[in-house]
């Protein structure tokens, strides 16, 4: 039975259930923290008015609020305004004086000149208090223990009346660290980035896995993929590889079964055939006995041919690393040796400019020589048959072949040049279709399947079959990856 947190519903309905509980949670939280701080800060907003109407009418301050007068010699300092030297204030105090009204039009006049609020973290800016008009001093006196409430600072406050000594407000339970609501708007953040966290972690894991199952697949001819791919993943990927595997094995049934009927045709037709040419030895006339051994000829070359193309298809040859540049000499030295004009341009060595260095301003140079081995990862009996195909298929349309490797980082084309030839590219390149031959098939031999082949087999070394013209003729353009 199928899992259904295993399938990409399942773990969509999974994943949004708890964003949506995450995410409510870190809203309330966020929120409850906003409402908390609200309700701290009006307490200390009344608190203040209190305490401003209690001092105007001489009456004792609230229990919330203490109110102490400095000594003879803190007395002195607070005069000279010297507030760091009063005992009891934090050394290196941060000081925020703030002037408060003697009264409005709308009020008695107010006895409570100003405060210096010393902090030893912060110097509060006055320019946050909320100031309209018509607002009374108690008010303002309000709004400034609202903006001591404001943060955790624990500060020492120290206000003057008119015509009395300073004094030492003490608001701790007001505006002090203790008396401020817990703060969770930091953890409700912080459930807030580790759910998108996970979120994306799983999405991009998701997205992963059918991204490299889609990067086998495509590379599956080219570097010997295998012949089952595993299972694994959500369940809607495991059904997407049930089917491709699927597919792969009646493929390869197909490819198999004919590959063999083609086997079987060619071993059943080789014993009529060496009897055919038996038979056309006694054939006296010479005219009828050539054209009939051709024709016995042509029709076993046909087959292999199309044995040739089917066993390109199936993709039997394992890929390995070689030698590009010695498999190249290999298939030119066979051709000299035969007698066939066909030679091999070595590359000219090349300069490669190097960055700038931190020492010095100069730009290194490296010189990549001609004669380096180029190796890569592939099929030597493949790329064998397609090189020799393009070098036949030059040398039936031209004079001679020259064949050439240009190499980039990720890609070595393979470029065998004709001389002589009058067919155009455009027209070559319509001939890589199976069986498509040029308008000169009865001066020339073959079965229209030299160009499929190699096609095919560029196509398995993640590459393609490319045409040009040339000064001289036609260019052929054989790129394979290096890896």
């Amino acid at each position: 039975m199928n899992n259904p947190l295993r399938s990409l519903r399942g773990m969509t309905g999974l994943l949004v259930g708890c964003a949506l509980v995450v995410g409510g949670l870190s809203v309330w939280l966020w929120m409850a923290s906003n409402a908390n701080w609200r309700g701290h800060q009006d307490r200390s907003y009344l608190a203040g008015i209190t305490f401003y109407t209690d001092i105007q009418s001489g009456r004792r301050a609230s229990a919330d609020v203490e109110v102490t007068r400095l000594s003879t010699t803190d007395q002195a300092y607070a005069e000279a305004g010297n507030f760091q030297q009063i005992s009891g204030v934090p050394r290196a105090a941060r000081i925020t004086n703030v002037p408060l009204p003697i009264g409005d039009s709308g009020a008695l006049p107010g006895r409570l000149v100003s405060l210096a609020i010393l902090s030893p973290d912060l110097i509060y800016r006055i320019a946050d208090i909320t100031r309209r008009d018509g607002q009374t001093p108690a008010e303002t006196t309000g709004e400034v223990f609202r903006l001591l409430a404001s943060f955790c600072s624990d500060p020492v406050v120290i206000g003057r009346l008119s015509e009395a000594p300073w004094v030492i407000i003490d608001g701790t339970s007001v505006w002090g660290c203790d008396a401020a609501p817990k703060d969770r708007r930091l953890l409700a953040a912080l459930f807030a980035i580790i759910a998108t966290g996970v979120l994306l972690t799983v999405a991009l894991n998701l997205s992963s896995e059918f991204s490299g199952f889609a990067n086998q697949l495509r590379n599956r001819r080219r570097v010997g993929g295998p012949a089952r791919y595993d299972v694994h993943g959500p369940q809607e990927l495991r059904d997407i590889v049930d089917a491709v595997n699927s597919h792969l094995e009646s493929e390869r049934a197909q490819l198999e079964g004919r590959a063999a009927v083609l086997s079987g045709v060619s071993h059943d037709l080789g014993t009529p055939a060496t009897r055919l040419r038996l038979r056309a030895a006694l054939i006296e006339d010479e005219d009828l006995r050539q054209k009939l051994e051709a024709d016995i000829d042509s029709m076993t070359s046909m087959i292999e041919s199309v044995l040739t193309f089917t066993r390109a298809e199936m993709n039997v040859e394992a890929p390995r690393k070689l030698s590009l540049t010695a498999l190249i000499d290999a298939i030119v030295a066979n051709y000299e040796d035969m007698g066939r004009a066909v030679t091999f341009r070595k590359a000219d060595d090349v300069i490669v400019r190097g960055g700038a260095s931190v020492f010095t301003s100069r730009q290194g140079q490296t010189v990549m020589l001609a004669d380096r081995q180029i190796t890569i990862t592939g099929r030597p009996i493949a790329l064998e048959r397609a090189v020799g195909n393009l070098i036949d298929n030059a040398l039936k349309y031209g004079r001679r072949a020259t064949i050439a490797l240009e190499t980039t980082a990720d890609s070595i084309t393979i470029v065998v040049e004709d001389e002589g030839s009058d067919t155009a590219a455009l027209d070559i390149e319509a001939l890589m279709e199976p069986y498509k031959r040029g308008n000169n098939t009865a001066t020339i031999a073959g079965h229209g399947l030299g160009l499929t082949i190699v096609a095919t087999i560029a196509k398995l070394h993640g590459g393609s079959l490319a045409f040009e013209d040339s000064a001289k003729g036609v260019c052929a353009r054989l790129t394979i990856q290096r890896n």
